[in-house]
């Protein structure tokens, strides 16, 4: 296929001052930030559903934008995503990119050939990978759109359609090993449930668990060595998901003995969903010691569903940098770009233009957050907060040196504490933030 952005070069950096839309203001591929390359830090991704599939459809209204790139048939139109797909990241510097599996190659009349169809996609796509040196970050099985998977697929009522799923993210974890993806995602697109009137919420869980120790075992068995990451999600598509939020995931692992097994592909416009800031989501997974990949986007707070928004928020980067860096940096993980273009944004430029809003608020974000760290105010301030458990009683606590009888000794003899709490200096501590981020 000849080249389908004739008139969009390769994006360069031109720095903060640049006013031209189609240049990176932040975002310096080979610059060394915090002893890496911003390339190694961030390792972006594109993502193959939005970026190469979605065309503006919602919940209202049909597709804005053709995203069948010149083809006409399924088999075409996969053909040429390919080779378009390829284009995009080279021309915005990005070497990885992430995938569902129906996303590649659609579904067809029957799971054999639906497999051999994939299985086309997926020689193209070693063949790019081959001669561009791009990679996978990590694939999944696309477990939520068909009809069969209404009620669910790993937590289905019928055994068949959990069977149907088990084959297909067979395939999934085979495409993704094919390709040299370091990382399989689970996300529960429709496990979760309604109304409790009519569901077996043990056995459903039970049976989650199960599809994902198969998985596992399988994967592992033909030589998998990448990491398992499972993307919390509290409602929508479903009411309630089982994956809800990082604790609740946390506490299925544990009780399920997974937790060796999985980390946590962090999104930030799920956080929101529950509730949560996206820093919130992030240092749950880091202080855990689950923290793997991260789905990059942001939704608007007016609206309270899954916008999927490229992000442009500097302060929740900042934020999610800070923990990426305190978490000693990505291993098999990346930033995937799970974000589509508005609606309104229709135009094939339109998908540059976003990608690299998204750049650079990242790299911005990154280049704060080595600030942050660096100036130690912030950091130093926490440290001296927690202080009173370096030593004396607090210490004693710690290594398990007293009892509950000991410690009514202790705040007997001390007496009143009040005068030893000190004041958070929230706002003192935002203002420091500010300072670091604005330092103009």
């Amino acid at each position: 296929m000849s080249e389908f952005f004739k008139e969009i070069g390769k994006i360069q950096y031109e720095g903060k001052s640049s006013t031209n839309p189609l240049a990176f203001k932040y975002y310096n591929p080979d610059e060394v930030i915090n002893g890496k390359t911003m390339r190694e830090q961030l390792k972006f991704a594109l993502s193959w559903w939005h970026t190469m599939g979605g065309d503006g459809t919602d919940m209202f209204g049909c597709g804005t934008t053709d995203k069948r790139w010149g083809g006409t048939t399924p088999e075409e139109i996969a053909k040429n995503k390919v080779d378009v797909a390829f284009e995009i990241m080279d021309k915005l510097s990005i070497d990885y990119y992430c995938f569902h599996d129906r996303d590649l190659s659609p579904e067809y009349s029957s799971l054999a050939e639906t497999n051999e169809k994939l299985d086309i996609v997926v020689d193209m796509l070693k063949q790019k990978q081959s001669e561009t040196g791009k990679k996978l970050l990590w694939g999944t099985a696309k477990c939520f759109d068909h009809p069969r998977y209404m009620h669910g697929a790993g937590t289905s009522p019928n055994a068949d359609v959990f069977a149907y799923a088990a084959a297909q993210i067979k395939k999934a974890v085979e495409s993704t090993i094919a390709l040299g993806g370091q990382g399989y995602v689970f996300w529960g697109g429709r496990e979760g449930y309604e109304t409790l009137l009519n569901t077996n919420m043990g056995l459903e869980l039970d049976n989650m668990a199960r599809l994902m120790k198969m998985t596992v075992d399988y994967a592992r068995s033909i030589g998998y060595t990448g990491d398992f990451y499972i993307e919390p999600k509290p409602k929508e598509p479903t009411k309630h998901q089982y994956d809800f939020d990082t604790a609740t995931v946390l506490g299925f692992l544990r009780k399920y003995n997974l937790i060796d097994d999985f980390k946590m592909n962090i999104e930030a416009n799920h956080a929101t969903l529950a509730q949560h800031t996206f820093q919130h989501e992030l240092r749950t997974a880091r202080i855990n010691g689950v923290f793997g990949s991260i789905d990059a986007n942001q939704g608007d707070m007016l609206l309270g569903w899954d916008t999927d928004q490229f992000p442009t928020n500097i302060y929740d980067a900042t934020l999610c940098m800070y923990e990426v860096l305190k978490a000693g940096g990505f291993t098999n993980g990346g930033l995937n770009f799970d974000s589509k273009a508005r609606r309104g944004s229709f135009e094939p430029e339109d998908i540059f233009h976003s990608y690299i809003a998204g750049m650079d608020t990242f790299a911005l974000g990154l280049r704060i957050a080595t600030k942050m760290i660096e100036d130690g105010r912030l950091d130093q301030f926490v440290a001296d907060r927690y202080s009173s458990w370096n030593t004396g009683i607090g210490k004693d606590i710690i290594d398990g040196k007293v009892t509950m009888a000991d410690l009514e000794k202790y705040a007997l003899e001390k007496g009143e504490v009040v005068s030893a709490v000190k004041s958070g200096r929230q706002e003192m501590l935002e203002s420091i933030m500010n300072n670091i981020m604005f330092n103009l």
